[in-house]
């Protein structure tokens, strides 16, 4: 019996990732009866189902969830592959793609991608944001901005320096409800914070009280949500200094929350003989310094 080929298991790859035929056939750029015969065929070829057919939709079976992981591996490696092979023998033009935060993508790399593009036009640029650490040793993406020192010692990493955060809002809210001073006086406010996430005590805050979702008038999970509301004048939440600054809003309650996340840049060690990855390395080190810089 003949190996089922790569083009099958891009499809699989697809349907786990995107959860239906049609959404894994807009994502292969395929048509979604393809996509369905290019799963019969993998099951005709594996010998067992791949996906129990439900009103709820497919269900991936025991087989399919084995593959994952190997399918993920190597949908990575062929996507390094395209970007290696983009470049030109030099590696001055090609493709590199970043991974960061959803906050340090949406608020901190706009500006300093903007600039990396003005000086280097030859290289397209790929973002995927994300606030969980990308795999670099498996190329998920080829340099990453982290909130946390690395771990794996196959990586090249640039500590930036740290982050603080504070609590902040816009003038307009503060001047309409007035200033909190107080943890009790915050309580009292329209405070911006998660919804899911498990409660939280932060160390070192003058207050025992845990943090719990139910203290919080605008509830999400998502961070650049939550920027948005204070932005917006919803009401008060934690935002990186840096970050309010450049938006203009005002700080209240100074030197309450005392913790700090680091900044690292990091790529994998192989890469460091690409003249695009060390251009982009090196640029995001001096951007995120100075974004960094301002915030403290």
């Amino acid at each position: 019996m003949a190996s089922p080929d790569w083009d099958l298991f891009q499809s699989l790859h697809a349907v786990l990732t995107a959860g239906s035929l049609s959404s894994a056939a807009k994502l292969r750029a395929l048509t979604q009866p393809t996509i369905g015969r290019h799963i019969d065929e993998l099951e005709r070829r594996l010998g067992g189902p791949l996906f129990l057919r439900s009103p709820r939709g497919l269900q991936a079976t025991d087989l399919a969830q084995a593959l994952k992981p190997h399918l993920d591996d190597m949908y990575a490696a062929a996507q390094a592959a395209q970007r290696d092979a983009s470049g030109a023998a030099d590696g001055s033009s090609g493709v590199v793609r970043v991974t960061a935060s959803e906050i340090v993508g949406v608020e901190v790399l706009p500006a300093i991608l903007t600039r990396f593009r003005e000086a280097h036009p030859e290289i397209d640029i790929e973002v995927t944001l994300s606030n969980r650490n990308e795999d670099l040793t498996r190329r998920d993406a080829d340099i990453a901005v982290r909130m946390a020192r690395p771990t794996q010692n196959t990586l090249v990493a640039k500590k930036i320096g740290s982050v603080g955060f504070g609590f902040y809002a816009t003038s307009e809210y503060l001047e309409r409800h007035g200033e909190p001073h107080t943890f009790e006086e915050l309580e009292q406010h329209a405070v911006v914070g998660f919804d899911t996430r498990a409660p939280m005590t932060v160390e070192g805050l003058p207050t025992r009280r845990p943090v719990s979702r139910e203290m919080f008038a605008l509830r999400t999970d998502n961070d650049v949500a939550q920027i948005a509301a204070v932005k917006a004048g919803f009401g008060i939440g934690v935002v990186q200094h840096g970050i309010g600054r450049r938006a203009g809003l005002r700080q209240v309650m100074p030197g309450t929350l005392p913790f700090r996340l680091e900044m690292w840049v990091c790529m994998h060690e192989n890469l460091r003989t690409s003249r695009r990855m060390r251009l982009m390395f090196d640029h995001l080190v001096a951007g995120l310094a100075e974004a960094v810089g301002d915030g403290n």
